[in-house]
Parts: C-alpha cells; sequence; structure tokens
C-alpha cells in the first residue's frame, strides 16, 4: 500500500478542528501531566530520533513534558507489550516503525493483539531505504539488475544493514519475489559493516538507510541505483525508484506511527491527533524529520489503523511466500 503524503486536506481540517478542543462537558482537561513516550529501540536509532523530534515540539504545544522511554528488545515487541497493559489514560503512548508489521509475520504468539490491543493515533513519517550497488558493479539502473541477475542467478550478493528478519531483508526478498531474480542475501548486525563490505566488494548490493548511504554515495564509494518508496525521497530526489525503473508497483518503507492502548478514549485521542498533524506541519519538525532521510506525513486515526491492518498483511505474505524464518 502506498503512502500518501498529501491526506485529504478537507478530512483533516475538520479532523484538526473538533479535536483541538481538548475539553469535553465535565471532562478532565487532558494533558495536565507528563506524557511518556515508549520507543521499542536503543537511543540514537531512526526510530528514537523521531520521537524526540515529535515530542519535543509536542510537548511545547502541550505545555507538559513529553518524556521518551527506550525498551529496547525483541524487535519492539518488549515496548509493545508494556503499552498494551497500560492505563489507557492517554499518558503512555507507543513510537512503532515497521517492524510492527514484520513481527506479526514471524512470530505467531504474540503478547498482544496487534490491531485489538491499541489504538491509532497518527502516521507520523516514512523513511524509505536505498538500494545501493558497488562502483564497479555493471548494472547502473533496476532493470539493468533485474537482467543480470537472471543471467547470473544467485551470484550476486545482497547485504542487509538490518540483518535476517528485518525491514531491510524484507525489502529485498520483495524486490526478488517481485521481479522473479535470485539474489543472495547476506546479513549485517548494523549499516557500518554492511557498507564496509560493499565499499571492499565483499557484496556487490545493499539495501540501507539513507542517511547511512548519501554520503558514501557523495564520496563515490558506492553508487545509488533506486530508492524503495512509491514516490521519490525528499532527501534525494535525484535518485529514482524502484517502481519507476523496471518494478512497478514496488513500494517498501521504513514507516513510524503512534499508538496508545486500546481503551483510550476518544477525545484524548483525537486530542493527540490534533497535536501531532500540527507538529508535523510545522516547518522545523518537517526539516528536521526529513535530515533524517524521512519524509513528514500526519493521517487520521482511521487512515492510520488502515495502513498498519495493509502493512501487516503485505509483509506476512512476503515472510510466508519467500520462506523467511528468523534466524
Amino acid at each position: 500500500m502506498s503512502l500518501n503524503r498529501k491526506v485529504c486536506a478537507g478530512s483533516l481540517l475538520l479532523g484538526i478542528a473538533g479535536s483541538l478542543i481538548y475539553m469535553d462537558a465535565g471532562a478532565q482537561r487532558y494533558p495536565v501531566r507528563p506524557i511518556r513516550l515508549i520507543v521499542g529501540f536503543p537511543v540514537g536509532g531512526a526510530a528514537d530520533i523521531v520521537a524526540r523530534i515529535v515530542g519535543q515540539k509536542l510537548g511545547e504545544r502541550f505545555q507538559q513534558q513529553i518524556v521518551v522511554d527506550n525498551r529496547s528488545g525483541a524487535g519492539g515487541v518488549i515496548a509493545a507489550e508494556i503499552t498494551a497493559k497500560a492505563a489507557p489514560d492517554g499518558y503512555t503512548l507507543l513510537m512503532i516503525s515497521s517492524s510492527y508489521a514484520v513481527n506479526a509475520g514471524f512470530r505467531k504468539k504474540l503478547p498482544y493483539d496487534l490491531v485489538k490491543d491499541f489504538a491509532a493515533v497518527t502516521l507520523v513519517a516514512s523513511a524509505p531505504l536505498i538500494l545501493i550497488g558497488h562502483p564497479s558493479l555493471p548494472a547502473r539502473a533496476v532493470s539493468e539488475l533485474i537482467e543480470m541477475a537472471r543471467a547470473r542467478p544467485g551470484q550476486l550478493n545482497l547485504a542487509s544493514s538490518g540483518g535476517s528478519g528485518t525491514i531491510t531483508h524484507l525489502t529485498g526478498e520483495l524486490l526478488k519475489l517481485m521481479a522473479n531474480i535470485d539474489l543472495t542475501h547476506v546479513p549485517y548486525k548494523g549499516a557500518a559493516p554492511a557498507l564496509t563490505d560493499l565499499i571492499s566488494g565483499q557484496v556487490q548490493l545493499a539495501f540501507s538507510s539513507l542517511p547511512a548511504a548519501l554520503p558514501q554515495i557523495k564520496a563515490g564509494r558506492v553508487k545509488a541505483i533506486a530508492v524503495t518508496s512509491a514516490k521519490r525521497a525528499g532527501a534525494a530526489p535525484d535518485i529514482p525508484t524502484i517502481a519507476e525503473s523496471g518494478v512497478a508497483g514496488y513500494d517498501a518503507t521504513n514507516w513510524y506511527g503512534v499508538l496508545a492502548p486500546a481503551a483510550t478514549p476518544k477525545r484524548i485521542v483525537g486530542s493527540l491527533n490534533a497535536g501531532m498533524l500540527q507538529v508535523l506541519r510545522s516547518p522545523d519538525v518537517a526539516d528536521a524529520i526529513t535530515r533524517q532521510g524521512a519524509d513528514p506525513l500526519g493521517s487520521t486515526p482511521e487512515e492510520f489503523e488502515r495502513y498498519m491492518k495493509a502493512e501487516i498483511a503485505k509483509w506476512t505474505k512476503v515472510i510466508r511466500d519467500a520462506g523467511v524464518r528468523p534466524e
């Protein structure tokens, strides 16, 4: 499912206008104390950085501190379980990434229901990955790469900076399925070692985050082939997409969004949604997110819930069709 960076202006304005009323008749004003924003990944990671950018500005708007609480482990499962079991009062939120959808395909037993135990607040941002190659690789475009891979099945090595069972791995599996090619996956625990081996020629191809890859591209150590999103990335508008370069319909992004516990009152979800939409529309926040290689978004809770369901179905199918097993 493609992300639409321009959400319907009419529905958003109506939602914002209604949700900006923080007071219900007889209800307590929200928020009246600090809000905890749980992130299931370490400090300094992409999800953490996006959470802190949005959290700081949202705290200013609400005149309450947004405390980012990093609870890393199990691909975000630990943080999601804490949030699912938290009081549904709007004071515990969860910043998720696309790994949330990927977990549904890998983990048959989760300590929470991926949809029923959470209330969607908003889709915050999406960050395309980028397919890069060693400078000596003859293929300069995806169409040339596909031709080369079909002539040499299994002989081209494709590194993933996140390792097996991550979004960087599954973007490659999706490419293999949609283009009907055979590439040998080489998992790495981080962008640095993956890029090191790509630069040295130990692997010919890699999927990486934009922030990690762009300095190496500018230095000529690796070459850009295509980004994974349906539309070109704001941080790299000159680099074509995989979809426009030979694999129509290809779309894979690392996205970020905010959830609350399932029974959180709608008036509170509405207040959070309205606040976050205004934060995401502010130039300084949009610029800070773009510098991280991501595109700021914003959605209604209903749009985000539909998007999550579609992403869960999409990656579960990729995992099944590719026969991927977590290592």
